[in-house]
């Protein structure tokens, strides 16, 4: 459909600038619940509404107070710092809307009213994951052209090293540790409310970088409209969230799969979300137990540590508030499934997403689970099966995965916008197979997909096998080359605590899997290691395997 460009309500117009050409965007379905006014802001909509609408004694945040307890913030606590916040990066940063602001912290009640201060103020919000470097951060500073940079003080060192000679090392507020002029100072000097930016929908609410998989981030543009279609979507059509709702989990607010489902879709129903500036297996469970989490979003590798721990310790972590577990970032194992059910009685909410379409575009709850598959398009979301030609392979057929609907890819300045929509639709990279209903099966990255003497094998496949052995604790798959099967399949196994990794085991796991899925798919290269690279985010990092594995492996069996 086309698209209507509404007048900015930016002065500096640097984002919106740096688009893709109109013609190098996806279609997008704006229609429907997805049909956004000509002017938007997502903080209004997000918590302004809440507190005008009289709501604003309910509990927007709930926060560590530092002393073993919870602190609950409400929506009228985190407005009145909001506009205090956005009073700061005005009247005394001198920002302008449309200038982007770089966001560094730990997930917390400063980091949600930072960038809700930078969108009411009309500016543009680039976090950054906490575990990012000096060198890391100067490309997104670089690129994205920071104006200024909120910070938490724990992490200003890295950022000041990285902004040396920048506009964000001359604009730059800290908040927490003990300097004169950190932010907490700054806020007592405003009280009066904060008028929202008069922003279009189609303004440039945030600039999400890539969290670095392939190595190489891009930069991810999303409008306010967007922020608001991932909760009209996902969130409220298939997860089903409420107001009676507390959500929790372990993703970063600077991973879009966390801003949404720690900030943004508690906040579109009115809900209530429990952030954690790091947690563990056991923290997670103990905050879910303490502060009665309804919801909770993290990785695969999470839910299978969680499972465990609750396995091993009977009676010691109570549950029973979840209703819901949303697992993404990384395909989610059958065996992961299971144990989780088997372990809790909750039947994992499994989704694909991407940060270039802001979050989750395929997804199941409930009673449409359908085993082995991760579910069906999110209402307002196309999803085709295609070859590289881009013409549909039949049902059943291995594929590119192409989906369009009402976000889309939209990179900061990037050629590889032309690699990733390709005749109106989004390419994520997934290669998929759908059935005659509509459900999707993940089978790849299409780079994790192993063809080996002619047969195509997808890595998360032989990951699930493994998984199912009960040695094992976290498993990779890569392809390494083979003379003559051109690739071959290798395994990096991290063992369970106790557990000796030997011959006997690695031959006990390649038998266990050629049992559990077709032989040909076995790992013929094991190699036990004590741990596996990792993004903050959770997401495996298979290239760094297979830049760094062994000509041989620990074992190697011959055909």
């Amino acid at each position: 459909m086309t698209t209507t460009v509404h007048p900015s309500g930016h002065v500096d117009g640097y984002a919106r600038a740096h688009l893709p050409p109109m013609e190098q965007w996806p279609v997008l379905n704006l229609t429907g619940v997805y049909a956004a006014p000509a002017r938007m802001n997502a903080a209004v909509e997000l918590l302004d509404r809440v507190v005008a609408a009289g709501d604003g004694g309910r509990v927007a945040l709930v926060t560590p107070d530092g002393g073993g307890g919870w602190y609950e913030t409400t929506y009228a606590e985190l407005s009145a710092q909001v506009d205090a916040l956005a009073h700061v990066l005005v009247s005394e940063m001198g920002l302008a809307s449309g200038n982007r602001v770089l966001l560094r912290g730990f997930n917390g009640r400063w980091m949600a009213a930072a960038w809700l201060a930078t969108l009411k103020a009309g500016m543009v919000a680039v976090t950054t994951m906490p575990m990012l470097r000096s060198s890391e951060l100067r490309v997104i500073i670089e690129r994205a052209a920071c104006d200024a940079g909120l910070c938490d003080a724990r992490l200003v060192d890295e950022l000041a090293t990285a902004a040396a000679g920048t506009p964000v090392a001359r604009a730059t507020r800290v908040w927490g540790g003990d300097q004169a002029a950190r932010l907490e100072f700054a806020l007592t000097r405003h009280h009066a409310p904060f008028t929202a930016c008069s922003t279009a929908s189609d303004d440039v609410a945030l600039i999400a970088f890539t969290s670095g998989t392939t190595g190489v981030p891009k930069g991810c543009i999303h409008f306010h409209r967007d922020v608001m279609a991932m909760c009209t979507g996902f969130a409220q059509q298939v997860l089903g969230i409420t107001a009676a709702d507390r959500c929790i989990g372990t993703p970063p607010l600077a991973f879009t799969f966390g801003l949404g489902g720690l900030l943004c879709f508690p906040m579109s129903v009115r809900a209530g979300a429990v952030l954690l500036e790091r947690a563990t297996p056991e923290s997670l469970l103990d905050a879910i137990s303490a502060t009665g989490a309804t919801i909770s979003f993290t990785a695969p590798t999470f839910y299978r540590q969680m499972a465990l721990l609750i396995k091993q310790h009977p009676g010691r972590f109570y549950t029973g508030s979840l209703r819901a577990c949303v697992s993404a970032g990384e395909a989610l194992p059958d065996a992961t499934r299971t144990l989780w059910r088997e372990t809790t009685g909750i039947e994992m909410l499994d989704g694909i997403g991407a940060t270039e379409l802001i979050h989750i575009f395929i997804a199941a709850a409930g009673k449409d689970v359908r085993h082995g598959a991760i579910g069906r398009a999110v209402p307002g979301y196309e999803i085709a099966v295609l070859d590289d030609e881009l013409r549909p392979v039949p049902n059943g057929s291995v594929g590119r995965l192409a989906v369009r609907g009402p976000t889309g890819c939209r990179y900061l300045a990037d050629e590889r916008q032309l690699a990733y929509v390709q005749g109106g639709w989004n390419l994520t990279g997934d290669a998929v197979t759908m059935d005659d209903d509509g459900y999707v099966f993940f089978k790849a990255r299409t780079d994790d997909l192993i063809v080996s003497a002619g047969y195509n094998i997808g890595a998360p496949e032989v990951e699930a096998a493994v998984l199912q052995h009960e040695a094992v604790l976290e498993c990779a798959v890569v392809g390494v080359p083979d003379i003559d099967r051109g690739q071959a399949v290798k395994a990096f196994i991290v063992l369970k605590p106790g557990r000796g990794g030997d011959d006997a085991l690695a031959r006990a796991i390649q038998d266990h899997v050629k049992a559990t899925i077709a032989p040909y798919k076995y790992p013929r290269h094991v190699e036990f290691v004590s741990a596996l690279p990792k993004t903050d985010t959770g997401k495996l990092q298979r290239f760094r395997l297979k830049e760094t594995s062994p000509k041989e492996s620990s074992l190697v069996e011959p055909s």
